[in-house]
């Protein structure tokens, strides 16, 4: 039985530090066009050059395995003698003949400054400059990592006009703590205390997160500011069934599953006041509804029932009407379905699914045609990345329950998290929104 799904029955579905780095246009040596010259339908090869003044080359690395975990380019991995026989002397310009017989299709040239870093991105089929810009961000800051994870990302925004991933955090549940990790695995931090902590959600903009906390008289939601470190409970029963958060895609109200003698039922609960009444969004009659998930636009929820006689995936309007069935199901064959996420393109929703032992799965909205996404080990509780490509889920493939990322395109996967148990993972928004700022615990 599903995790996620067993801890709705039984007491049982983001938080986050959003730190961001903080850019400067360099307009004395702004790029001089946007998009990389490579052949259609290949992953362009790139090259991060050495860093001066960076012993522990940590600038570099950090860089270019944030550019080869985006599986959009193919990291030329060279060694340090080589990497510094390609770097041009003083006044001398980039050997970009050089570069193409070591098959890059772009160069990444980082130096560091009094106030951060300058990056500069070659296009070695053109022999010329992509983009160059200033970050700001000091060293000395706790969350410096973070902020070089946005030149990363950056630098993606150059290559494919879309900005990378790796400046976001996965927030999941370990022994009762709810912990982050950076994209990368690094950075790994509790943000709570205690043991009762469980379905984690990020809001839109990734400043507070909203989690299921499990006490001696059930279970509460509450919604815990990053930035402050305050708290506060959402739901309004201080006694029963109150679990599997998430945000509206608007961050103004919260829907979960509240669980009554007469069933369990999704309510939408408002966070401009707190003596609103929970306005009721499903009608169960003694089934259970629970484990919701927006549509990137609101306008509609996927979700878990078992009105059929066991969990599956249904899908209905933001306002409860309309609800229907959208995994496959056959009376009278057993199947079991739960924890659904919407992607964030609106394309697909993943879910788990179990026949044997429980697996990954995706279908697509429109044609309602599923597809597996995995098959080794056993693997529970997707959750999406911002750019619709990628998903974080619960596998048991290496021994322990460990946090595992795959890249749905190309089947690649690596392991997140090294902490046996680790579980339910939620994954966040982009983490680089300078409204937002730089949050520390």
């Amino acid at each position: 039985m599903s995790a996620r799904y067993r801890g709705a029955l039984f007491f049982v579905a983001a938080i986050s530090f959003a730190a961001t780095s903080l850019r400067a246009q360099d307009t004395a040596t702004t790029g001089v066009r946007l998009g990389l010259s490579y052949a259609a339908g290949a992953k362009p090869g790139v090259i991060v050059l050495p860093v001066p003044d960076d012993d522990d080359d940590s600038l570099r690395v950090i860089v270019q395995r944030d550019l080869d975990y985006s599986d959009r380019m193919t990291v030329i991995d060279l060694d340090r003698e080589t990497l510094r026989g390609l770097v041009p002397a003083p006044g001398e310009k980039l050997n970009f003949e050089l570069f193409a017989k070591f098959g890059a299709a772009l160069i990444v040239r980082m130096t560091p400054t009094t106030q951060g870093l300058h990056v500069a991105a070659y296009d070695v089929s053109r022999g010329q400059l992509l983009q160059s810009e200033h970050f700001l961000f000091d060293r000395r800051d706790r969350d410096w990592r973070f902020s070089v994870h946005g030149v990363s990302d950056q630098i993606e925004q150059w290559v494919f006009g879309k900005r990378g991933i790796a400046q976001t955090r996965v927030a999941y549940v370990n022994n009762g703590e709810l912990k982050i990790v950076d994209s990368d695995g690094a950075e790994t931090r509790a943000i709570t205390t205690g043991r009762g902590a469980l379905s984690p959600a990020w809001s839109p903009g990734g400043e507070s997160v909203v989690f299921t906390v499990l006490g001696n008289t059930g279970t509460q939601v509450q919604e815990l500011d990053v930035r402050s470190g305050k708290t506060r409970r959402i739901s309004q029963i201080r006694a029963g069934l109150n679990i599997t958060p998430v945000y509206q895609p608007g961050g103004n109200a919260i829907l979960y599953a509240q669980g009554t003698g007469s069933g369990t039922d999704l309510v939408l609960a408002g966070l401009d006041t707190d003596s609103a009444i929970p306005k009721r969004i499903t009608i169960g009659r003694g089934t259970d509804n629970t484990s919701p998930s927006y549509s990137p636009d609101g306008h509609q929820i996927a979700f878990i029932s078992g009105k059929s006689g066991s969990p599956q995936v249904y899908i209905m309007d933001a306002d409860g009407s309309n609800v229907q069935l959208l995994t496959p199901y056959t009376p009278g064959v057993r199947s079991y379905r739960a924890s659904p996420d919407w992607s964030p393109d609106g394309r697909a929703i993943a879910y788990e699914e179990q026949n044997g032992v429980f697996q990954v799965w995706m279908i697509d909205v429109r044609d309602r045609v599923p597809k597996q996404l995995t098959s080794e080990g056993e693997n529970e509780d997707p959750s999406w990345a911002p750019d619709g490509r990628h998903v974080v889920f619960t596998s048991s493939r290496g021994g322990d329950k460990q946090l595992w990322i795959l890249d749905t395109e190309s089947g690649r996967a690596r392991q997140l998290t090294h902490a046996r148990g680790a579980r339910l993972a939620a994954w966040s928004p982009i983490l680089a929104n300078p409204e937002v700022g730089t949050y520390s615990q």
